[in-house]
C-alpha cells in the first residue's frame, strides 16, 4: 500500500508539472500578469493533487482500482493531466463552489438566528403567564405603578390580560376598548415604557402583550 501511495503521488507531480510547462507555453504569452513558470507549476501541481479529493468527492474508487491494475493507472493519469492542464478553470471553481456553500451557510445561520430570537421573544410572555411568582410582598414600584394608572391605560391592561389571545393587535385592542387607534397607540407605548406592556414583531406584524410586572400592577389596582 505504500508503494502504491508513492506512485500516485509521483504520478500526481509528474502531471501536474508537465501540465503547467503546457499550460506556461500555451498560455504565457497571452496572460502576461501570470507568465512566470514557477506560478503555472505550482498551480499545475496543485491542480493534480486535488484529483483524489474530487474522486472521493464522487464516490469513485479509482485511487483503490488503480493499486495492482495499470489500466485503472493510466486513467488516474489522465485524471491528473487533465486537472492539471485546466488547473486555473479547476481550482477557480472549486474556490468558488466553496465560497458560495459558505456565503449560503452563513445567510441560513443568520436566519435561523433571526427566527430564534422571534420565537424568544414570543416564548416569554408565554412562559410569564403560566408561572406562578410569589405575591406575598408587594413590591414599592408596583404599588406606585397602580396608583399611576389612567382609566384607558388601567382598560388596555386588562384588555391584553382578559382577551382570548395573549398577542394582542392594535385594531383588536381599539375595538375592544372603543377608543381612537391614535389614543390606544399612544397608551400601549406608554405602558411598554413602562414595562407593564411589551411588543413583538412576528409575521403578522406587532403584536401586543402584557408583562408580569403590568399582571402584578393590574391586580393591585383592583
Amino acid at each position: 500500500m505504500a508503494n502504491h501511495i508513492f506512485i500516485l503521488a509521483t504520478v500526481m507531480l509528474l502531471a501536474g508539472i508537465f501540465g503547467g510547462l503546457v499550460n506556461y507555453y500555451l498560455y504565457g504569452d497571452k496572460d502576461p500578469d501570470a507568465a512566470s513558470l514557477p506560478r503555472f507549476l505550482v498551480v499545475g501541481v496543485g491542480a493534480s493533487f486535488l484529483v483524489p479529493v474530487v474522486l472521493d468527492m464522487v464516490n469513485s474508487e479509482l485511487v483503490l482500482e488503480s493499486q495492482g491494475d495499470p489500466s485503472q493507472l493510466l486513467i488516474f493519469t489522465g485524471f491528473c493531466l487533465v486537472s492539471a492542464l485546466l488547473s486555473r478553470f479547476f481550482i477557480d471553481n472549486m474556490s468558488d463552489r466553496i465560497l458560495n456553500e459558505a456565503h449560503s451557510a452563513r445567510q441560513r445561520s443568520e436566519e435561523v438566528e433571526q427566527n430564534l430570537r422571534i420565537i424568544q421573544s414570543e416564548l416569554l410572555p408565554l412562559i410569564d403567564t403560566e408561572t406562578e411568582h410569589d405575591t406575598a410582598s408587594l413590591d414599592p414600584q408596583i404599588t406606585q405603578a397602580s396608583t399611576d394608572l389612567d382609566i384607558t391605560s388601567g382598560q388596555v391592561l386588562k384588555i391584553l390580560s382578559n382577551g382570548r389571545f395573549i398577542f394582542r393587535s392594535l385594531a383588536g385592542v381599539c375595538r375592544e376598548a372603543n377608543q381612537e387607534e391614535v389614543t390606544v397607540l399612544k397608551t400601549l407605548q406608554v405602558l411598554t415604557s413602562r414595562s407593564l406592556a411589551g411588543k413583538v414583531s412576528g409575521k403578522d406584524g406587532v403584536r401586543w402583550h402584557i408583562t408580569e410586572k403590568g399582571r402584578r400592577v393590574l391586580e393591585t389596582s383592583l
